[in-house]
């Protein structure tokens, strides 16, 4: 069965596209390389020990989706594709917009054209806002967002829900991600950010390696255990198995299907710093600085829901999120070649 993956050679569509593979998929990607390398292809077939289908291109790029949904017999969409900082989000939001929603928009658009009604929608937790509820679970309220990068992907969710009422032929599945970190086992992939990373392990790791001279750590008197922002981290490899569950479970029945892929567990960014350092045997070097616009200050998962109705659940902890992440980050100490 052939899997379209946007932005497969990503952060978590490379590792997702590995595990496809595993569960007898066929991954065809497509990716625009804004914040990945082309490089990437590479260490996949190294894991891998066979090609992977790749084009270069954009999802709103129409004439392109034309071309490749005649060329493969599609039966489902993975996307992934879309920009994802926070802190850039508040800056530039109308490229936020124009990226994930509009993309998105075109995306379902040749979907819907070619016939393949049934897409798995790479979300955020970003879309409960500033929870009023901890842990939070799929009936926690959303739309009160707190920056357009939540925004976009609420927008998303709500266009693709009247879809489905337009059309409940299609199967839509929203995965409602917390903190994606680690790195595949093999140290041959992991998280590479163009530029200055937006998200906590990739700084970390660029610390630890030598790359950045110090961790900016934003804000320390949240109303946290220690003054630092709490998130539910959860290993990449985890989130990708949460993508073929979803697949195999509900990818072709029809319905609107919302999981909170997490751990359930909130650590705070010190308490990563200090996992971080006993992982890698380095010195972590932060500055604390003042707290970023649209940040909060806490939030992890119930993920009880994807628990009994995917059969999955987080199998991986801090130890070997941080672990991979060194093992990664030491073997390619200045990431992917392009």
């Amino acid at each position: 069965m052939k899997v379209l993956v946007t932005g497969g050679l990503g952060y978590i569509g490379s590792h997702t596209c590995v595990q496809l593979i595993a569960a007898g998929f066929t991954p065809v990607v497509l990716d625009n390389l804004h914040n990945s390398k082309l490089g990437v292809v590479s260490h996949l077939k190294k894991i891998l020990q066979q090609d992977v289908q790749h084009y270069v291109g954009d999802i709103r790029d129409r004439d392109l989706l034309k071309s490749i949904f005649a060329e493969h017999d599609i039966k489902a969409v993975i996307h992934f594709a879309g920009l994802k900082a926070v802190g850039e989000s508040v800056e530039k939001p109308l490229e936020y917009y124009e990226n994930n929603v509009y993309g998105t928009l075109a995306l379902v658009q040749e979907m819907k054209a070619a016939g393949v009604k049934s897409i798995i929608f790479s979300s955020s937790a970003t879309v409960y806002g500033d929870p009023q509820e901890i842990p939070i679970s799929e009936t926690t309220a959303t739309g009160a967002t707190t920056n357009p990068y939540g925004r976009s992907k609420f927008m998303v969710e709500e266009c693709l829900k009247d879809l489905h009422i337009a059309d409940p032929e299609w199967s839509i599945t929203l995965l409602r991600y917390f903190n994606p970190v680690g790195s595949h086992p093999s140290g041959l992939l992991g998280e590479d950010p163009q530029g200055i990373p937006n998200n906590l392990m990739p700084f970390i790791a660029q610390v630890a390696v030598g790359r950045r001279e110090q961790l900016a750590v934003f804000g320390n008197d949240y109303p946290t255990k220690d003054g630092t922002g709490v998130r539910d981290y959860i290993h990449v490899m985890d989130l990708a198995d949460g993508h073929i569950a979803a697949l195999q479970h509900v990818g072709d029945k029809a319905g609107v299907h919302i999981y909170n892929l997490g751990t359930g567990t909130g650590t705070s960014v010190l308490e990563m710093v200090d996992a971080f350092a006993s992982a890698s045997g380095q010195s972590i070097k932060y500055q604390i600085c003042d707290r970023r616009p649209g940040d909060i200050a806490e939030c992890w998962a119930d993920p009880s829901k994807a628990k009994n109705e995917l059969n999955w659940q987080a199998q991986y902890g801090i130890a070997e999120m941080t672990a991979d992440t060194w093992r990664w980050q030491s073997n390619y100490p200045n990431g992917f070649s392009d």
